[in-house]
């Protein structure tokens, strides 16, 4: 059968040149993951069965499969994650796929410039992970109490007559909602603006909803940092101060990483 290509990453064929490739298993778990020089790039790949590992098969696991989808996504992280501590990595997607070596080398060739100043860029740095979570309720409390348009409106409130005031309570409901969220972002952006300066990039993600955390308490933020290997550890005691200072006011924050630099490289 003819062999499709599944791309794990790209390294600088100089690193390739001085550092064998582990010996690991490829996507199917019968064939090896082996190393493809492009020029001054090497492509990590392993190679697929076009029957079984077809668009349309692997949609079709991918829809209907959950077990399927969890095993080869975890295969295609854990051994990215090997590779990124052995090389500087462009890690790609998850079922990055060729039809055939002379398409893949075409890819590669024609962004290698691009390729190339992105492992200048990640090169000795690390990728760092922050979600910030919060207690809404606990948040609410205090935003109701302290907050200026708040008192405002609730010191506006007292002044109606009764029949009007439950009616106007529910309305302030709804302003210290606004206010709340304000809050939250508001804080969020101020520490994720204060953590950009340990990091030579910082990006921010769209926070996960409570299905896919697994918590009661809400994802406020979600930020990724490129970070100097030099200075992760200051980047973490600061993290650490956040946690230490705002843990009373109903704040979490947990730092992972290092990661291969999936959102600071990209391969087209």
């Amino acid at each position: 059968m003819d062999s499709l290509i599944y791309l794990y990453g790209l390294i600088p064929t100089k690193e390739a040149a001085k550092q064998l490739c582990p010996s690991l298993k490829g996507f199917d778990g019968i064939g090896d993951v082996y190393t493809f020089p492009i020029g001054k790039i090497t492509a990590i790949v392993c190679n697929l069965d076009s029957e079984n590992y077809s668009e349309e098969s692997i949609k079709e696991q991918i829809n209907n499969n959950m077990e399927w989808l969890q095993e080869k996504a975890f295969h295609h992280h854990e051994t990215v994650m090997k590779l990124s501590k052995i090389f500087t990595i462009i890690p790609l997607k998850f079922c990055t796929l060729y039809n055939n070596s002379a398409s893949l080398e075409t890819a590669v060739q024609s962004n290698e410039s691009k390729m190339m100043n992105t492992f200048a860029l990640i090169a000795g740095n690390e990728e760092w992970n922050l979600k910030i979570y919060c207690d809404d309720q606990l948040l609410k409390k205090q935003v109701s109490q302290s907050n200026p348009t708040i008192e405002a409106k609730r010191e506006e409130i007292s002044q109606l007559p009764k029949g009007k005031q439950f009616f106007e309570k529910k309305k302030l409901d709804k302003v210290i909602e606004t206010e709340l969220e304000e809050e939250k972002n508001k804080v969020s952006e101020k520490i994720h603006s204060h953590l950009r300066e340990f990091a030579l990039k910082g990006n921010v993600k769209r926070p996960w909803s409570n299905d896919v955390t697994g918590r009661k308490d809400n994802m406020t933020w979600n930020g990724v940092y490129l970070i100097t290997e030099s200075k992760v550890e200051d980047f973490l005691e600061q993290i650490q101060q956040y946690e230490k200072e705002m843990r009373e006011s109903g704040w979490q924050f947990e730092a992972s990483g290092p990661w291969p630099a999936y959102h600071f490289s990209s391969f087209s």
